[in-house]
């Protein structure tokens, strides 16, 4: 009866042991199977939403206007991008000079901030097709005599954002930058004289010009290269850059990008 009582409990035990075996092995397999291969614009259409980083401080492109809403050039594109695309937009606003980090961080999906496309962007960046085509000017004081061409901006004051193109441009043609945070603070810089100019986009000055014809401001010099912007992704979603320069071919072959830019410029500003 012993030796029958010893059998069972051996049994009993070895039947546990490759069950508890089992278990194990199946739960370490179900572990380490491999996830799903799912690339960032799928996940963007489960969810619905396209996160969209932007200043939120640089008008006309992407401003607040009287009531508080997020507008602009740039916010109208990305809206109707992703109306096409099937898409809901949250814009997250942070300053220019954060922005590449926050993509870089995942924070958000994409950029729209009039981007510019150049060499050393695109080695770490993607962009979709241009929708922006401007061209650099200088503007200064109405006072200002001293500055007529961009061989004058040696040794001058210039308000820029650090890291955007025209600053790089300003501290190329030897101006000393002085950091801002966005186009209007430039502009409040030159007007109570604490800078002696901005290099910034013609459209934009334009623009607020027409809003503030009497702001004691010129325009005194325009370069000759042209500069494209665009959105701008992390490298490696191709699925997603390819979606929304479909939508953007859509919208010129339609009209629709014209119009919104003859909304905001009075031409069109995507050619």
């Amino acid at each position: 009866m012993k030796k029958l009582w010893l059998s069972l409990f051996v049994i009993t035990g070895l039947v546990f042991m490759l069950a508890a075996c089992g278990t194990s092995n199946e739960g370490t397999n179900e572990q380490a199977a491999p996830a799903e291969g799912e690339n960032l614009y799928e996940k963007i259409k489960e969810e619905g939403v396209i996160r969209i980083g932007t200043e939120g401080t640089y008008a006309p492109f992407t401003f607040h206007d009287e009531s508080g809403e997020l507008t602009g050039y740039d916010v109208e594109v990305a809206k109707e991008v992703a109306n096409r695309l099937g898409l809901e937009v949250e814009f997250m606003e942070t300053q220019w000079d954060a922005m590449f980090a926050g993509l870089d961080a995942e924070r958000f999906d994409m950029i729209a901030n009039q981007v510019g496309i150049k060499p050393e962007r695109q080695e770490k960046y993607d962009f979709s097709t241009p929708y922006t085509i401007s061209t650099a000017v200088v503007v200064v004081h109405k006072e200002n005599n001293d500055i007529q061409s961009f061989e004058d901006l040696e040794g001058k004051k210039a308000a820029q954002s650090l890291t955007s193109n025209y600053g790089e441009m300003a501290k190329a043609n030897g101006a000393e930058l002085v950091g801002v945070e966005g186009f209007i603070q430039a502009i409040e810089l030159i007007t109570s004289k604490r800078a002696d100019l901005t290099l910034n986009d013609k459209l934009s000055v334009l623009d607020f010009l027409k809003q503030k014809p009497d702001a004691p401001i010129k325009i005194v010099a325009e370069s000759d290269d042209a500069a494209e912007s665009a959105f701008m992704f992390r490298q490696g979603n191709e699925e997603l850059v390819e979606a929304v320069n479909g939508a953007l071919k859509e919208m010129k072959e339609d009209g629709t990008l014209k119009q919104i830019s003859e909304k905001w410029f009075g031409e069109d500003v995507s050619e």
